[in-house]
């Protein structure tokens, strides 16, 4: 019964009904991680995909010059390695633990199965991949078009969003990233973020305090998000 609940948090699971959810279930294979640790790296043949249940993981891979460029990080309770379903059956990117935690493996054998016998999860599988496309369009548009500050203002935003607490009109969050992993996916060099989060706290904007940042003025960070060079 656990295990059809967790199934149920996510979205790409969320229109199943408690029958198909049981027999998603029966395929199902918990697998605990701790920090640092791959679940599978870039190249390694796609034999399935995964639902984060506790934890953070981000996908990352590593570009010509021999730098780690972050394509997502991936929150409970996202799924994520969908394209075990597409292209060359290799996974595209390395999927590594930010911290200790636990995912659901769904192997690609038994969920086409299921695909087969049931339209019912085609239907969400698309669905869930057309939202991951929808992110990474708003991603690649972000580090196109929008300045530094735009871009990590518009990630506190969002990581307010998410994850945050609130005391009388002040914003608490945790970064939950260390610095350089930041610069990777705002597409810019640890030094460049250190400054920009100096700048800000210089105007009043936002406070740091190592890995936390203090938001004053969420109006005022909301406005840089649409600033453009």
């Amino acid at each position: 019964m656990e295990l059809i609940e967790l199934l149920k948090n996510s979205l790409l699971f969320s229109g199943l009904s408690e029958p198909d959810l049981a027999e998603l279930a029966t395929i199902t294979v918990r697998r605990k991680f701790k920090k640092g640790e791959s679940l599978f790296c870039e190249g390694d043949q796609a034999n399935g995909f995964y639902l984060l249940v506790s934890g953070g993981i981000k996908l990352c891979r590593m570009s010509h010059d021999g730098r780690e460029k972050v394509l997502h990080f991936v929150k409970p309770p996202e799924t994520f390695a969908e394209a075990a379903f597409f292209g060359d059956g290799r996974y595209p990117a390395e999927a590594r633990a930010l911290e200790t935690g636990e995912a659901l493996y769904l192997p690609k054998e038994g969920f086409m199965e299921l695909m087969g016998r049931n339209p019912n999860f085609t239907f969400n599988l698309v669905a869930s991949l057309s939202m991951m496309l929808r992110k990474f369009a708003r991603q690649i548009e972000e580090l196109s078009f929008a300045d530094v500050t735009s871009r990590l203002a518009s990630f506190l935003v969002r990581r307010a969003a998410d994850k945050s607490t609130s005391y009388g009109g002040i914003t608490y969050i945790d970064l939950g990233v260390r610095k350089g992993e930041l610069a990777s996916r705002l597409g810019t060099a640890s030094e460049t973020i250190s400054r920009t989060l100096r700048k800000l706290k210089d105007e009043g904007i936002i406070e740091v305090q190592g890995s936390k940042v203090v938001i004053h003025q969420m109006e005022k960070l909301q406005q840089l998000c649409e600033r453009h060079d």
